[in-house]
């Protein structure tokens, strides 16, 4: 446990941060399970637009966001030729 007045508030901040964090992954994630189940462009609208605020808030870098959603635009270009 944390001594210093101010290792205790980032302890404190650590554990609010690490739940924001985790609530936006699982939003993220059901996201794309729902996209992946039903391939329709609201969909990928919405995870699309889960990533963006994702690397907006810093969660992920803009690069790696940006990937996965070319690879989400790639599987449903694949999808749709089917």
């Amino acid at each position: 446990m944390p001594i210093i007045k101010s290792a205790k508030k980032a302890a404190r901040q650590s554990i609010k941060r690490k739940a924001a964090n985790q609530q936006i992954k699982k939003s993220i994630k059901s996201a794309l399970r729902d996209f992946k189940t039903n391939p329709t462009p609201e969909n990928m609208r919405r995870v699309q637009s889960e990533y963006d605020k994702a690397a907006k808030k810093g969660l992920l870098k803009k690069n790696t966001a940006s990937r996965q959603k070319s690879a989400l635009v790639r599987l449903s270009k694949a999808l749709a030729s089917k």
